[in-house]
């Protein structure tokens, strides 16, 4: 069985004195300065480290690292049963309320969301009694970085569909190793690319163009990741991710290098009509399973056994089939929008019921 563990987010500190310890929680964390961040668009969201909140901002393709100053224990997790009522309510706003995107801060099991009021985007926080605050965005320390090459910020027709590809010039973001891992589309012929900066901030950014086989389509694409983890698997730091209509496919990070365009393997095929959405790795009975929310095909928890001896597909699957790495479609943990991981055994989930978007606390299966 394959050694499969997401990358630590924990990181050890020593404090030598109360009063050292007490100037670390108001001090402002490195190469960030103190004022206002304006986002323009609701895009992925996940946690560095320290409270620091890390947001893809597509329409602006710049990622932003949030001091959130958010600290304490972890308590349980939230629930509301009606969301946008709730954030309504506590908040004292009129008219639609969008929701966007989840992050669970790995620290303290509070949840941050992306919402869009008043033709403006604005960050909150429910805490473990499920109360819900503003994040004050006019007053911040923060730190961005704007991506390089991005697609152009316009609409585009071809073949009777309109789409703007700066919409997608980030689709996911992840933290390990004191690195920030960004996917997404450039502008140019190659334009799924997976792109890797430090943290904090610095100029030494790589980026990589990226191809898969598509065994549903019978051939090789330069499709965007939608979604992705990165995971050791037996030894090897490696990029899991998701693509619509629906390959899952590995990069190894030491390949994403800038170098050459790097084809991934493909995995696993795991239907059409469909866009994978958020994914975890966890651990239960002693087996490391992922699961997988998606936009048409449910609750998938997809098996790792064998995922690093996996050679690939190198053949169609055709008709909506599925090939590759095992998986089950969690039928008790349908219309899940969004999900984020809260402990070894639980994930916080934006979920449809009936019509209406609940905040839940859902057991991992």
């Amino acid at each position: 069985m394959p050694t499969v563990l997401p990358f630590g987010r924990a990181l050890s500190a020593c404090c030598f004195a109360v009063l050292l310890a007490a100037s670390a929680v108001i001090a402002a964390p490195t190469g960030m300065t103190l004022g206002p961040v304006e986002l323009q668009s609701v895009g992925p969201m996940t946690f560095a480290t320290s409270g620091v909140l890390l947001v893809g901002d597509p329409k602006a393709a710049t990622v932003y690292a949030l001091d959130t100053e958010d600290a304490g224990t972890r308590s349980s997790g939230p629930s509301i049963a009606n969301l946008q009522a709730a954030i309504k309510s506590s908040l004292g706003l009129e008219g639609d309320v969008e929701i966007g995107e989840l992050a669970v801060n790995p620290d303290t099991g509070n949840v941050f969301l992306s919402i869009v009021a008043g033709g403006q985007v604005h960050l909150l926080k429910v805490d473990d009694q499920s109360e819900i605050t503003k994040v004050n965005l006019d007053k911040i320390h923060h730190a961005s970085k704007a991506l390089p090459n991005p697609p152009e910020d316009k609409d585009v027709t071809r073949r009777g569909r309109t789409r703007n590809a700066r919409n997608s010039s980030i689709t996911d973001v992840a933290f390990f190793e004191g690195k920030v891992m960004v996917t997404g589309l450039s502008a140019g012929d190659s334009p799924s690319r997976v792109i890797e900066f430090p943290f904090p901030f610095a100029d030494n950014t790589v980026t990589t163009s990226v191809d898969i086989f598509h065994a549903a389509h019978g051939r090789v694409e330069d499709a965007t990741i939608q979604t992705f983890l990165p995971m050791v698997v037996d030894g090897e730091p490696s990029l899991l991710a998701g693509f619509t209509c629906t390959p899952l496919v590995r990069f190894p990070v030491k390949a994403l290098d800038g170098s050459d365009k790097v084809r991934g393997t493909t995995v696993a095929e795991l239907g059409n009509r469909n866009q994978p959405l958020d994914m975890v790795v966890y651990e239960k009975g002693g087996k490391t399973s992922i699961l997988m929310n998606n936009s048409a095909r449910g609750m998938m928890k997809i098996s790792t056994e064998g995922i690093g001896e996996n050679q690939g597909l190198s053949e169609p699957v055709r008709g909506g089939g599925t090939a590759g790495q095992e998986f089950e479609t969690i039928e008790s943990l349908s219309g899940v929008k969004q999900m984020d991981k809260f402990d070894a055994s639980h994930a916080v989930a934006i979920v449809d019921v009936k019509g209406t978007l609940a905040l839940q606390t859902i057991e991992l299966p």
